[in-house]
């Protein structure tokens, strides 16, 4: 397997591009798939990336999509009154002020994010997480990743935070949707609307873990990617 990982606008060493929005980040992944002749890869998304590669599989740039604990359309009218009410006021927030909210997440840095996924992560995650080993690639990471600020991921947050501007029924890829029972932070229904949204899909609920799916279960997750990939 060969994994290539990408650093979207802002994030890392990616150069920011402000007022961005999903197609242009599937512009970007079409442009590095020509540039690298990688064809049209499987797409493993964790998290925030969900939305991005679905942007990719809708734009036909992916042959197969894994979405790992994936953040989930939170402003759908279906999860307005199954939301936390911290989460509600923040997706109202996005809908109503997106530029103020956009200015809000700017605010973050990579250490208050790992306190918010302490916090937030149930004790399956954070026997995971609190690994020293893991820990100190996590904060490696996450350091990275804010390297040039928080401009980057703020608005990667106010994008899926809003309205997704997909046709996810005319989503032809297979798919692959991955949850952890524990997760209670990433689809108020660990992706059960999601996956009836895509016709392809194929959700799994894993027992014992929860958003640390992806670093528990990468072999399975990406064995299955792949034959989807050479099958679908």
């Amino acid at each position: 397997m060969r994994l290539v990982s990408v650093d979207r606008p802002g994030l890392g060493v990616s150069t920011p591009e402000t007022g961005r929005f999903f197609s242009d980040f599937a512009g970007d992944m079409r442009q590095l798939c020509t540039l690298r002749r990688l064809g049209n890869p499987a797409v493993v998304a964790n998290s925030q990336g969900a939305p991005f590669a679905i942007a990719c599989a809708e734009a036909g740039v992916a042959s197969a999509m894994a979405l790992v604990s994936g953040v989930d359309e939170v402003a759908a009218p279906q999860f307005a009154s199954a939301l936390p009410a911290d989460l509600r006021g923040l997706v109202e927030r996005t809908a109503s002020d997106p530029d103020g909210a956009e200015e809000f997440f700017a605010s973050f840095t990579a250490e208050a994010m790992w306190n918010m996924i302490m916090a937030e992560s149930p004790e399956s995650d954070l026997a995971v997480y609190q690994d020293p080993d893991f820990a100190a690639a996590y904060h490696r990471a996450l350091d990275e990743g804010f390297a040039q600020g928080a401009a980057g991921y703020a608005r990667d947050t106010v994008l899926a935070m809003g309205r997704w501007p997909f046709a996810l029924d005319k989503i032809a890829v297979p798919v692959d949707i991955w949850y952890g029972e524990h997760d209670t932070s990433h689809s108020p229904d660990n992706g059960a609307l999601l996956a009836t949204r895509m016709t392809t899909a194929q959700r799994s609920v894993v027992p014992g873990i929860g958003g640390a799916l992806l670093w528990t279960h990468a072999e399975k997750i990406l064995t299955s990617l792949l034959a989807k990939a050479t099958t679908g």
